[in-house]
């Protein structure tokens, strides 16, 4: 095993977005939710993210999953921005446990998904606060000139149990 290298956020990120999430049944609903705060937070000059927001969601996924999964609840999803990133910040509430790259074998169901992070982020890192532990992914985005004149809104979402 090996640990995740420890790192804050970049300075200037700044909160676009927030879910709060406990269950996996959320999951669904957040992915939805992620891709319309990608599009809404993406110049319109710019929109052609490629293929980063199927990126994004998949690493976003495997990241609440593991909060959810082996952490304490709430896991909470931030989606951050610079000037040329797109960050995703999920903290969970255990600072008992160190993000750790396993590996996996062939026919493991589970232990990828930092390893997927690892490969689809431009950066990775994890930190602990006072009362949370973070990972964050950062991925590329070409804002263009267009930037300083967007609006950026934060938002903050209680994505709801299912059958509530």
């Amino acid at each position: 095993m090996t640990s995740l290298r420890i790192s804050p956020l970049p300075p200037d990120a700044t909160e676009l977005d927030l879910w709060i999430l406990v269950t996996a049944t959320q999951l669904r609903e957040f992915r939805a939710h992620l891709i319309a705060a990608l599009n809404g937070h993406t110049p319109a000059a710019n929109s052609q993210l490629a293929d980063i927001p199927e990126r994004m969601v998949l690493v976003a996924t495997e990241l609440a999953t593991n909060a959810i999964k082996h952490g304490l609840p709430p896991t909470i999803v931030r989606l951050l921005r610079t000037e040329r990133e797109f960050v995703l910040d999920v903290a969970d509430h255990d600072l008992t446990t160190v993000p750790e790259l396993t590996e996996a074998g062939p026919i493991d169901t589970g232990g990828r998904g930092l390893h997927l992070a690892r490969a689809f982020a431009l950066d990775l890192g994890w930190y602990a606060a006072d009362r949370t532990k973070h990972i964050w992914a950062a991925f590329p985005i070409d804002v263009g000139a267009d930037a300083s004149q967007e609006s950026i809104v934060s938002g903050h979402r209680h994505i709801p149990r299912s059958g509530a």
